[in-house]
């Protein structure tokens, strides 16, 4: 592991040295243009002469080359193709965490409920017909009545209270299976996204090398917008990732408290449906 480490430092070394080296380059021969003696007043005045309308010319050409549009535009397939993973996952790390978000309230909202109605029913039955149709309380109510209910057909001689005690804990790992259905995506998004900025940006670097190799010259122009290219694929990157692992800690832990509210639901009910059934019996 180590040596995988001193390889991607090595080459991030050298190709950011490359990347200075050619920038220390463009100072150079600016500065050694700069400090060349002028040739006389006639070269020095038309210099002058050529250098006032590009000046007054800059205001005119104000679109920046170097924003998001000029990204987008000038980068090639492979890095609109990182931009638009990118952008699916951001996409898809927001849907997932406002539907989670809607998903747990509307279950503490139905475990409210289940407190209110159910057990002030006159009978196990009408307290789950009280419930919300398809609501995990009512799932998991129905359930423990129809366990009840299929325990005197058995052929071997299981315990009521262990028969009950299996379909009930079925049918709540199987609404912790649905409450966390979708962290999933958030888990990977938060851990493979900045790996795929990543991708971008070495991308990009090569990117500007190869510019430069083929240009000849170590001009700023050719540097310049790969190399913003690469950084903001990074940014990107980053951006996409924090929310994503921000949003996963916090629905596990909000599912956390959901799922505490569900299982002693499901053990007073699974307590009620033993004492009910031994009486009887």
């Amino acid at each position: 592991m180590e040596t995988k480490i001193n390889v991607w430092i090595r080459t991030w070394a050298l190709a950011l040295g490359l990347v200075f080296a050619s920038m220390v380059g463009i100072s150079t021969n600016a500065l050694a243009q700069s400090a060349a003696p002028a040739a006389g007043p006639a070269t020095a005045v038309s210099q002058t002469a050529q250098v006032t309308p590009q000046k007054a010319e800059t205001p005119a050409a104000a679109d920046n080359p170097y924003g998001m549009a000029a990204v987008w535009t000038t980068s090639d397939s492979v890095a609109k193709g990182v931009l638009l993973i990118l952008v699916i996952m951001s996409m898809g790390s927001w849907y997932i965490l406002a539907v989670k978000v809607l998903e747990q309230r509307k279950v503490a909202r139905l475990g409210r409920e289940a407190v209110e109605k159910f057990w002030s029913a006159s009978s196990l039955a009408q307290g789950a017909s009280a419930l919300t149709q398809d609501s995990p309380y009512q799932f998991i109510a129905a359930s423990g009545l129809e366990a009840s209910k299929k325990h005197g057909g058995l052929m071997s001689p299981i315990p009521m209270a262990d028969w009950i005690s299996m379909s009930m804990q079925r049918a709540v790992d199987r609404v912790n299976r649905e409450m966390q259905s979708g962290l999933s995506f958030l888990a990977t998004v938060g851990s493979v996204s900045p790996f795929v900025g990543l991708f971008g940006t070495v991308w990009g670097i090569y990117h500007a090398l190869s510019a430069i190799g083929i240009s000849g010259q170590a001009s700023i122009d050719k540097v310049a917008g790969p190399v913003g290219e690469a950084l903001i694929m990074t940014a990107i990157g980053l951006a996409v990732a924090v929310p994503a692992v921000l949003g996963y800690n916090w629905l596990v832990n909000r599912n956390k408290d959901v799922m505490d509210d569900v299982r002693s639901f499901g053990h007073d009910l699974n307590a009620v449906l033993v004492a009910s059934t031994s009486a009887k019996n």
